[in-house]
């Protein structure tokens, strides 16, 4: 029976971990969808499951419109824990790490995450190995950056972005600086927005700007923060 499935506590659960292993069919809806799909749970008489979203269409269903399940899509594991610096949400795709968040709540940092990536499949993964580096870069920020990075945003951030990875531990530069070290001596607000953007605290310093006068300034993850990594620096 499929209320004694355990795919079926899957699909209840919206496990996006089990994405790809299998899809569900509606029968009085005539769809097939992702286990992890947000629509409304169907009632289990009408539910047949599928191991490919082919053997779903050649059954005769056809794909949800809400979860897409005839097309490619990202996974994207994450991890949460404290540090030094608060609670750390780590994120990695394919590629590498797409996401450090910073934070107080945990579960704010997961709704910022599903936020970033609305059409990713996320999946919590406590055993993530990339959680302990990045940690450990919390605590001494001044550290060689040992990870993979795959940060998303337009052209203009990333190059705002790579140019962040430039400045050495224990320097600090002003927006107008790091405008001038891009080419664009004219966009310093533009600047402070895509340092205000980065997705990936402390392994894109953002950190190490400040304003012209020397003030903090702002920053994504906290002023206090803020403060608390340039004095790790300092004293390294």
């Amino acid at each position: 029976m499929i209320a004694n499935d355990p795919r079926w506590a899957q699909v209840l659960a919206r496990d996006a971990g089990a994405d790809g292993s299998f899809y569900y069919s509606v029968r009085t809806s005539g769809v097939y969808c992702r286990p992890s799909c947000a629509a409304r749970p169907a009632r289990p008489e009408n539910v047949a499951f599928h191991p490919t979203a082919a053997d779903a269409e050649k059954a005769g269903f056809r794909p949800c419109k809400r979860c897409r399940p005839d097309q490619p899509r990202e996974v994207i594991r994450y991890c949460l824990g404290p540090t030094a610096l608060g609670q750390l949400l780590v994120a990695q795709s394919l590629d590498g790490i797409c996401a450090l968040l910073l934070g107080d709540d945990a579960a704010v940092l997961k709704a910022d995450l599903a936020h970033r990536f609305p059409k990713a499949g996320l999946v919590e993964d406590g055993a993530l190995a990339a959680f302990p580096k990045a940690a450990a870069l919390m605590a001494d920020p001044s550290a060689k950056v040992d990870l993979p990075l795959d940060p998303r945003g337009t052209e203009f951030q990333r190059s705002v972005w790579n140019a962040l990875c430039g400045i050495p531990a224990g320097q600090t530069v002003s927006y107008a600086e790091l405008a001038g070290r891009i080419g664009k001596p004219d966009a310093v607000r533009a600047v402070a927005s895509a340092c205000g953007a980065n997705p990936i605290a402390v392994a894109i310093p953002c950190h190490r700007v400040l304003r012209g006068d020397g003030a903090l300034s702002g920053y994504r993850w906290g002023v206090a923060r803020k403060q608390q990594l340039l004095a790790a620096e300092a004293r390294a």
